[in-house]
């Protein structure tokens, strides 16, 4: 009879991932044909403009390049440190003889015998080992455009390789890991709740996507300056 009790676990669960999925579908889909209507094209242009402003004059801020570029890894080297925790957490819970479900179990819907617990907590350590890879993947890249972005080619080199185009695609792929990695470690906050039950997890996943979307859309506002005379900006909502 314990199949009986998946039903909650087999619908609700797969639906909020179904969610996490197709909204991370659509945003990408919007960054590609609209990025100025996200944070994600904003950022993403102003970090490059950032770049050739810096290497146009290199001796004047090389230091503020190094420090923004260091902040960046320590965020990055924050949030791998807390998903290999979580990870390691999880992993001895899994191994562990102990059984910490049962002053759970009879309070929560769906299953919880031995097999679904153990899908519980292998989803869910899985979720932060991904993110943990894109997070180090992301301190490889921006560490390396932090050796690169000082580097400027002298009179005597011909066909300098490293060039602002090419600074500014390893920034921007250091930077699109550590999304990666903050979305997987977003979609894995509402798969905690899984160990009280698949209703949180459905419920969780339904309040995370509108905000969501309120942090990552762009709201076009028009606003009048006077006659004939109408700006536009972009807003936060």
């Amino acid at each position: 009879m314990e199949w009986r009790k998946s039903y909650l676990d087999v619908v609700l669960v797969p639906a909020s991932v179904m969610f996490s999925i197709a909204y991370h579908g659509w945003l990408w889909r919007k960054v590609r044909m609209q990025p100025r209507r996200t944070i994600i094209g904003v950022n993403a242009a102003g970090r490059r403009s950032w770049v050739l402003a810096i290497m146009k004059d290199n001796e004047k801020k090389n230091i503020l390049a190094v420090q923004t570029i260091r902040n960046a890894i320590m965020s990055s080297s924050l949030m791998a440190t807390i998903s290999i925790l979580l990870s390691s957490g999880l992993a001895a819970v899994i191994s562990s003889t102990y059984s910490v479900k049962k002053p759970v179990s009879d309070a929560v819907y769906g299953a919880h015998g031995e097999v679904m617990v153990a899908l519980k907590y292998a989803t869910i350590l899985l979720f932060f080992l991904f993110a943990f890879l894109c997070y180090s993947l992301s301190i490889r890249f921006v560490n390396q455009v932090n050796f690169l972005i000082n580097a400027t080619p002298s009179a005597s080199e011909v066909g300098f390789p490293v060039t602002p185009e090419y600074v500014c695609d390893l920034l921007e792929r250091g930077f699109l890991l550590n999304t990666i990695g903050s979305r997987l470690f977003y979609a894995a906050l509402p798969l905690l709740l899984w160990i009280f039950g698949p209703v949180l997890v459905f419920l969780c996943s339904a309040v995370m996507i509108p905000v969501m979307y309120n942090l990552d859309i762009l709201c076009e506002v028009k606003r009048g300056g006077g006659v004939g005379n109408k700006g536009e900006e972009y807003l936060n909502v």
